[in-house]
């Protein structure tokens, strides 16, 4: 075969080293993309939340000795999974655990993003962020960590992201925990965040709402009756409450916010406090040592079990004190249940009430203790049941002790009616006690069903309050025909205090204010003046139509002025907008009345603030 001419030889020679060139170059780009295909997070515009677990891949690292080197050597050569079933709780493993996931923001004007990881008892967690041209973010946290460390004063560990429009974003996440190992994260705007934390808030501060009420109505009740059983019902709710205050992250936020040691051992330790709290209650309420001997020992045995462990918790391996703790709680509220449901077959009445009360607590902990096992997924329901249980068993156990009480009285009664011929001056001085008894349980019912009606920062009453009785007023001067006008009042720019000097003063300027108006009001004895919400009071003023109104609207003004509000070294001038309406003859609603008083008040913003206008458009 003839060979072919020098020419041709030497551009096929030159196309391979050509080839061999361009497949060099291209050789880290096929690397990268080597193993299994990856989800990339794209952020669109409209996106505002994303939760990263369907895209996150994983590889757990049993020695916890790999590095964001050795993290990115398994991510090319494929070693990331996906996690196993989209779960995110993973129950108590050892070693650590990385996660990856590439981010990009397509078309989203928003650089800055917030990633979370909604679990607040992860011991550690570093972030690195590689960006496309080389450079990493590196950010710690977790309660091994300081709370000053986190980006956003949050309960939940969190770090704020550059992802800058266009650029792919490696996100690789390591976390290393002896507590369970739960890995929920999602990637917020701040506005997303905002919103998100305040629908939180809200429920976590209605659970520990329910048990401050419960607490404080109890405390009376106790100090009234002087029953054991009260006194341990505050206990139980007092350590359970510490418990929920530490799973919550809000310990480590608020109480010991420098200290590591305390965020592993306040775990075991305040569940340890809480079920002794729970059995010594349960001896009492269900009086074991009089009906059941047996029942009784056992709950005492429990609760050494659980002095002990609280003790060997400050020196016991998290690993090993919190699962231990965590299972002992099931065997403690499972025992309690069976010492219920044998008082109930002995005839015991209030112990159905009781029974009812720890099965609604049962289920909630047994799911709160599934997820930390990683028996069940994360969710609104397995995340809070606990709280959701236990705030029913607070509420059934405080009616169980009612109905308790009432059986006591029903029994002493009867013993009374018995020995009436033989004991008549006894049972009088019984009697008697029962009546002063019943007597101070009222007062306290008065005192708990006042203080619901007050303001719990300005002593004002509250937005409730203000309705119902602005709807008797309302009734009244329509049936007299006199005249009935409506004060809306902000404080302007009162955003600016809290900004500049911060809540605590804030708080302190507005109870100030309430009592500068309460002062202004003084001449005006059926006027009723209540907080509407925020910085905003309102002012219900019987007998006075729109000219005799707006004058008192302008000498609120005047108060307000004239004494600076003063706090330490502070001195701030408050001032204030009002927009007035006068109750006409036709039959509104409440609300529309609201409203019209609430336009006025936006014209007094609108026209510069620190003045009154009417509902009728008049200039003041």
């Amino acid at each position: 075969m003839e060979r072919a001419p020098a020419w041709v030889r030497l551009c096929f020679w030159g196309l391979c080293l050509s080839g061999l060139f361009l497949a060099g170059l291209a050789l880290p780009a096929w690397t990268a993309a080597a193993g299994p295909s990856l989800p990339t997070i794209e952020l669109r515009r409209d996106t505002t939340e994303v939760d990263l677990a369907p895209a996150i891949r994983y590889v757990h690292d049993l020695p916890a000795q790999g590095d964001l080197a050795e993290a990115t050597r398994w991510l090319e050569e494929g070693r990331f999974q996906p996690l196993p079933g989209g779960r995110t709780s993973l129950g108590f493993q050892d070693g650590a655990f990385w996660l990856y996931a590439r981010v990009i923001n397509r078309d989203n004007p928003e650089t800055h993003w917030l990633l979370v990881q909604h679990y607040s008892l992860s011991d550690r967690i570093d972030v690195h962020v590689r960006h496309a041209d080389g450079r990493v973010a590196f950010q710690a946290g977790g309660d091994h960590v300081p709370f000053a460390a986190r980006s956003i004063r949050y309960r939940h560990p969190n770090f704020l992201l550059t992802l800058p429009r266009g650029e792919p974003v490696d996100v690789f996440v390591r976390v290393q925990s002896e507590s369970s190992m739960q890995l929920p994260l999602s990637l917020l705007t701040m506005s997303a965040f905002a919103e998100t934390t305040r629908d939180i808030q809200f429920v976590i501060g209605a659970y520990y709402g329910i048990l401050l009420a419960l607490f404080f109505y109890n405390m009376a009740l106790w100090l009234s009756l002087r029953d054991a059983s009260y006194f341990w019902y505050l206990v139980h709710l007092s350590a359970f409450g510490l418990v929920m205050f530490t799973l919550n992250g809000l310990g480590f936020e608020y109480l010991w916010p420098d200290s590591p040691w305390l965020s592993d051992r306040m775990v075991p330790i305040s569940v340890c406090l809480a079920q002794i709290g729970m059995q010594q209650f349960a001896r009492v309420f269900l009086g074991l040592r009089e009906r059941w001997p047996l029942g009784d020992r056992v709950a005492l045995a429990l609760i050494a079990f659980f002095a002990l462990l609280g003790i060997a918790s400050t020196w016991l391996p998290y690993r090993i004190a919190t699962p231990l703790a965590g299972a002992a709680v099931m065997v403690s509220i499972a025992w309690i249940a069976v010492a219920s449901i044998a008082m109930v077959r002995r005839g015991y009445a209030p112990a159905r009430l009781f029974l009812l009360a720890w099965a609604m607590f049962l289920l909630g902990t047994g799911l709160f203790v599934a997820v930390a096992f990683g028996l069940m997924p994360k969710n609104f329901f397995t995340e809070y049941g606990v709280q959701i249980g236990s705030a029913l068993e607070m509420l059934l156990l405080s009616i169980a002790l009612g109905h308790r009480y009432a059986q006591f009285r029903s029994e002493n009664e009867r013993i009374a009616g018995d020995a009436k011929e033989l004991l008549e001056h006894k049972v009088e001085q019984r009697t008697a006690e029962l009546r002063s008894a019943l007597v101070q349980l009222e007062d306290a019912h008065a005192r708990l069903r006042e203080s619901s009606q007050r303001d719990a920062l300005t002593g004002l009453h509250n937005r409730s309050h203000f309705r119902d009785r602005f709807d008797a007023l309302l009734r009244q001067a329509r049936e007299h025909h006199r005249p009935l006008s409506l004060l809306m009042i902000d404080l302007d720019n009162f955003k600016s205090i809290n900004d500049r000097y911060g809540h605590l003063i804030g708080d302190e300027c507005l109870r100030w204010a309430a009592r500068t108006l309460g002062h202004a009001l003084r001449p005006h004895q059926d006027a009723l003046l209540a907080r509407f919400g925020g910085e905003e009071f309102v002012v219900v003023l019987p007998g006075l139509n729109m000219i005799a109104a707006t004058r008192v609207a302008e000498d609120l003004l005047q108060h307000l002025r004239d004494a600076p509000f003063r706090s330490g070294a502070y001195e701030i001038t408050v001032t204030g907008s009002i927009g007035v309406h006068a109750i006409g003859a036709r039959p509104f609603g409440i609300d529309p009345l609201l409203q019209m008083a609430d336009q006025a008040l936006y014209r007094a913003k609108a026209d510069g603030r620190n003045c009154v206008r009417t509902s009728q458009g008049e200039v003041v």
